[in-house]
């Protein structure tokens, strides 16, 4: 089947948000403005968490198709190596199946992917293993000094190698937004500060290759503490400085419009720590963002499930809702990313974006 073609645009994602809002009359506030005025659910879909099998293969695929039908959601988001490869093939059936049916289009749509770690194929007639030194380091598109702690990599060759297989799990010719998967959390404490920014650059120069040929919208990093730990720490980033990169490499209409870290109930620190520095200011990494423009993303909103099990409960809400509306809450968040595949967590979800997001003076109650 032929890759489907388009990327998501400010006229098709409207077009998602206004059916969204006159047919299933959902507040306005649901939908987030993104950079290049896309207009963007504040709950997306994940897809980490499952076993490589074809029983997951299938609820992801219903959660995807759910989640598009329902008018709710248009933001999915996944990574090569969730799953082995097979969550990124999960979205690309249901979201091929759902534009063929007419149910959406693509330019609805916003797909998120992420490269980086080292992906072995689960569909594959051999083991993680051979299945890197067949695919990736034989063919030479992989070095072994390329692999940091033995499972990342972001040399040129492999991102490349990586971003076709993407595009085709996916199904798609061109991908919305590629984040670099935990590049600082991974590489900064082993390679240090100057060549990892060395490493960066050559990451942002093919990316902006790909926007290039019209192949990405844009790219971003996907992190986990980097952003929010002192600078003191090895594992710092200084997201200003990755900024100046990018301007440096793709001046100042470059593609690096996006960035995502884990926001929950159980971890504010975003909110909370001035981990960030932005125009000379301490910031929150929240402020940080908005100050230098960027777009934010949220993971873990349910602390991989333990906050719907013993999380708090705010009035007319579950547990698992009051978690999702504290994240999706956050000034500056464009969506909090939850994982949802069994029908009765997806409805449960998808019922939440009837409620409008809480306010700041709401969501700061939440946070003390």
């Amino acid at each position: 089947m032929a890759a489907i073609s388009g990327l998501a645009t400010a006229a098709g994602t409207a077009r998602f948000r206004d059916r969204g809002m006159g047919r299933r009359k959902l507040p306005a506030t649901h939908f987030r403005s993104a950079p290049g005025g896309l207009q963007l659910s504040s709950i997306g879909l994940g897809t980490y968490i499952g076993r490589p099998d074809a029983p997951t293969d299938l609820a992801v695929e219903q959660a995807v198709g759910l989640c598009l039908a329902s008018g709710r959601i248009n933001v999915l988001d996944t990574a090569i190596n969730y799953r082995y490869q097979r969550a990124e093939r999960s979205i690309g059936r249901s979201l091929g199946r759902a534009i063929s049916d007419s149910v959406v289009a693509r330019d609805e749509i916003f797909v998120s992917t992420k490269n980086g770690y080292l992906a072995p194929d689960g569909e594959a007639d051999v083991g993680p293993q051979p299945w890197i030194e067949r695919e990736l380091l034989r063919p030479g598109i992989l070095r072994p000094s390329d692999i940091v702690d033995g499972s990342h990599a972001m040399s040129r060759a492999f991102l490349a190698d990586q971003f076709a297989r993407s595009q085709k799990n996916l199904g798609l010719a061109s991908i919305d937004l590629m984040y670099l998967h935990n590049a600082g959390d991974a590489q900064l404490p082993v390679v240090g500060h100057d060549e990892f920014y060395q490493r960066l650059e050559t990451a942002f120069t093919f990316y902006e290759s790909l926007r290039d040929r019209g192949d990405l919208g844009a790219y971003g990093i996907a992190t986990w503490d980097c952003l929010r730990v002192p600078r003191s720490e090895a594992g710092h980033l200084e997201l200003e400085e990755v900024v100046r990169l990018a301007e440096t490499v793709g001046g100042k209409d470059h593609g690096f419009r996006y960035v995502q870290f884990p926001f929950n109930l159980a971890m504010p620190e975003a909110v909370r720590l001035r981990t960030q520095t932005a125009g000379g200011e301490r910031l929150s990494l929240f402020d940080a963002v908005r100050k230098l423009g960027l777009g934010t993303f949220t993971s873990v909103p349910l602390f991989q499930g333990q906050l719907a099990r013993e999380g708090p409960e705010a009035e007319s809400l579950t547990a698992a809702q009051t978690a999702l509306q504290f994240a999706r809450s956050a000034p500056g968040t464009l969506a909090a990313l939850v994982g949802q595949k069994s029908p009765e967590h997806l409805a449960e979800n998808l019922k939440l974006a009837e409620t409008p997001p809480w306010d700041d003076a709401e969501f700061r109650v939440w946070l003390t």
